[in-house]
Formats: structure tokens, C-alpha cells, sequence
């Protein structure tokens, strides 16, 4: 089995032996003994070919389709994306994390990859699905990227669609503070809302927006 840590914030680290799951093209260096093969369906293609073609069929339709690599050897895999910050989220056997298919950058064997429909995401560039893993094992964990240093916030909280990077817990309902004043340009820019209900969960968001979906105003 493989351990996860972060290494210099901008790196990731992968210790021990079996195989994992990486977005394509994230090695830096290893030592010791690897071999990465691109996943043609997705992680899946171990429960059947069926199965693994409905879940790429899904990814694809959704927008939340990430690159995989098959990682399997022994030793230590550097990985990084970007010079982006690195995080490592440990998951409970049973919980499920929804995550930006973006911000993702692997996850170990004891994680169930998949999509799921969130409903919201109109006027951002957040879609309308997220990618989701859930802890099927007792050493799930999950290694994702973010621009800058994140901020983990506890629910109940309110969040910018175009920041978060991912969350526990229910998936969030949507609040819009829109009026004819966001249509000329001189609203505050910040009429749409995520917001997280349920209690004692995590959010984690990015010092830096994705670039606003819709752009409506008059010079």
C-alpha cells in the first residue's frame, strides 16, 4: 500500500508499494521500481468493461473527465502540477469527498472514482457535476492541488463557485444576490453563492478565482 505526504508544499509524495491512481503526466521523479500506464477507461476497468465505459461516457458528458495514469511499483513517486500547492486529504472508510476534476491530482487504491450531479453552477464556472471519491478501503487518500496556500473552512460557510476546490458532506445549495444593477456592471460582483449547510464538515477554497462564466455590462 501506498502513503501519501506532501513534500515542500508544491510536491506530493507517494511511499510504499502496490499501485495508485495519478492525473496523467504528474511524475517529477521516483526511486526505486515504476511503471505508470494511461487508464484508456478510468480506474474502473477492473469491475468490468461495461462499468468502465458508462463511467468514462459520464465523465466526458460532465466536463469532469481527468486524464489517469495506473501507477504500480515500489518505492518513492514525486509528483506536482504546475508549481501549485499540494494538500492531502485522509478519507474515513465510507466518506465521500466531491472535488474539481481540475484540482485533482491522485488518489490511492482505496478510493471509488466517479461523478455526481450537484445542480448548480448556472452562473459560474463551476459545472453542473463534480468528480467524487469515496473511501471503499481504510487507507483512502486523496492528493489535491490548489492556486496558493487554501483556506479549510468549517460548515456552515459561504463560498465563491469559482474558488472552491472541494468539500465533505452534502453537496451545497446555490444563493444568488442578483438584481437589474448586476446586469449594467455595478453590482458588487459577488451575487452567487455556494453555501454549505451541514455542520462539522470541510470546505477547502483557493486564493484565487476561475475566470467568471457569464460577463454582462455596459462601458
Amino acid at each position: 500500500m501506498f502513503d501519501f505526504r506532501v513534500h515542500q508544499e508544491l510536491t506530493c509524495v507517494a511511499q510504499g508499494d502496490g499501485h495508485f491512481y495519478s492525473k496523467l503526466g504528474a511524475m517529477v521523479a521516483y526511486q526505486g521500481n515504476f511503471k505508470a500506464e494511461k487508464m484508456l477507461l478510468g480506474p474502473n476497468e477492473q469491475q468490468g468493461v461495461l462499468r468502465a465505459v458508462m463511467g468514462l461516457a459520464a465523465r466526458k458528458l460532465t466536463g469532469e473527465n481527468m486524464p489517469l495514469m495506473k501507477v504500480s511499483g515500489s518505492g518513492i513517486y514525486y509528483m506536482a502540477d504546475h508549481a501549485r500547492h499540494v494538500s492531502i486529504i485522509t478519507l474515513q472508510q465510507g466518506q465521500s469527498i466531491g472535488v474539481e476534476s481540475e484540482n485533482l491530482l491522485a488518489f490511492t487504491e482505496d478510493c471509488k472514482y466517479g461523478v455526481r450531479f450537484i445542480g448548480v453552477g448556472v452562473a459560474s464556472q463551476k459545472g453542473l457535476f463534480t468528480s467524487e471519491l469515496t473511501a471503499v478501503g481504510k487507507k483512502a487518500q486523496v492528493m489535491i492541488t490548489s492556486d496558493g496556500n487554501p483556506l479549510i473552512l468549517e460548515t456552515p460557510c459561504s463560498v465563491d463557485p469559482d474558488a472552491v476546490v472541494c468539500w465533505t458532506g452534502k453537496d451545497p445549495s446555490v444563493r444568488t444576490d442578483i438584481s437589474w444593477k448586476t446586469f449594467i456592471g455595478q453590482s458588487s460582483g459577488e451575487s452567487y453563492y455556494f453555501e454549505f449547510n451541514t455542520p462539522g464538515e470541510i470546505v477547502i477554497v483557493q486564493p484565487a478565482e476561475r475566470p467568471s462564466g457569464i460577463k454582462v455590462g455596459i462601458d
